[in-house]
């Protein structure tokens, strides 16, 4: 009896275990998706802010989000550089990136 019970205690443990290494990979796929959009999104608001691509930086920055699946929070140009934070929502949270972008220096 006492080797049933201790079984099933590691059983408990080892899917308490594959459930939160599932969630912080889950966490990680978000982040880093979040962080490819905001890239993306920060170089289409530089490219259209230098003149290389038709319309208006922020609306273009926008556009970008959208089509990767994420939501712009911020557009903010400077000159020719363009800072851009993008969000995502995970589950109860919402995950964040910021991204920059212009001319090399």
């Amino acid at each position: 009896m006492a080797g049933t019970v201790a079984s099933a205690g590691i059983a408990v443990i080892g899917a308490a275990v594959i459930v939160a290494a599932a969630g912080v990979g889950a966490a990680s796929v978000v982040a880093q998706r979040v962080a490819g959009a905001a890239d993306s999104a920060a170089l289409a608001a530089a490219d259209a802010a230098s003149g290389a691509v038709p319309g208006v930086p922020c609306d273009r920055a926008a556009e970008v989000a959208s089509a990767l699946g994420a939501g712009m929070r911020s557009c903010e140009l400077v000159e020719l550089i363009a800072t851009v934070s993008v969000s995502v929502p995970f589950g109860a949270f919402e995950v964040t990136a910021t991204a920059r972008a212009g001319p090399p220096p």
